[in-house]
């Protein structure tokens, strides 16, 4: 992969796939425009919406503890089905309209990363290390965009629900490069609900302890101060609605995460 650009690694929420159908979609415009550009990308998606609508659908009972959702094993076959198999495939489908060529694949595919079971005791939820980067690096050396969904495995055969920002942290630690957490919210927001354009390791551990950042913001946060300390470069927390602006025309946008 020497002779390409430096990737660039985007997650996305479930959020996002509220809106896919517009015909103007910003993340999707912006993707089209990198693609044509050859640039790079690697795209990280959650579901956690879906899953949740999914398995109330079916009789299920879910809750989050810490920002990270309780996953029973036998959550485990609908959670799949829905990441991994419904969102991946129908993101790929609508790339394809955006004239992009997406593969869609899982954190588990080409030993790109091993999952061990988290141990917060919330059943089948893993922790991922990244392994191998070399299906990446042959995709995106044939102009392709990876499409991953937060499905992820172990040595023994198992799979695991992955948090999707941990494995967005996972595919960025593998390629070393930069990342974008791109949601519903423009920015990390203090508590005047105003955008919090930079952030240190200070500030967030004050604002944690405070209680204005918290749940799944706060679950973001961290791992994007990690993120951002062991790469040693900034961390983007925006909106998938800001994607143009934020990715080719490269204007600020939402909140930076320093690494210092």
């Amino acid at each position: 992969m020497s002779d390409l650009k430096k990737p660039i690694v985007i997650k996305i929420g479930g959020s996002f796939f509220n809106s896919i159908n517009d015909p103007n979609n910003p993340l999707l415009m912006a993707l089209s425009e990198l693609y044509k550009a050859k640039q790079p990308v690697v795209l990280l998606h959650g579901g956690g919406e879906q899953v949740l609508e999914r398995l109330s659908a079916l009789g299920f009972k879910s809750e989050k503890i810490h920002g990270l959702r309780v996953t029973p094993s036998e959550h485990m076959p609908i959670v799949t089905s829905v990441l991994a198999g419904e969102l991946n495939k129908f993101l790929v489908a609508k790339a394809g309209q955006f004239g992009i060529n997406a593969v869609g694949i899982s954190l588990a595919d080409g030993n790109i990363a091993s999952c061990v079971k988290h141990d917060a005791n919330i059943g089948m939820v893993g922790e991922p290390k990244a392994q191998s980067s070399q299906l990446l690096e042959v995709l995106l050396g044939a102009n392709m965009q990876p499409f991953i969904a937060s499905i992820g495995k172990d040595n023994q055969g198992n799979l695991y629900n992955v948090n999707g920002d941990h494995a967005a942290i996972c595919i960025a630690s593998l390629l070393n490069t930069g990342l974008y957490f791109l949601s519903d919210v423009q920015g990390v927001l203090d508590d005047n609900q105003q955008i919090l354009t930079e952030l240190d390791a200070e500030k967030i551990t004050q604002l944690i302890q405070s209680g204005v950042i918290s749940d799944g913001m706060a679950v973001k946060v961290v791992a994007a101060n990690e993120t951002a300390k062991s790469l040693n470069q900034t961390v983007s927390i925006a909106s998938w609605q800001d994607a143009y602006k934020l990715l080719v025309d490269e204007l600020p946008c939402g909140t930076s995460i320093l690494p210092h």
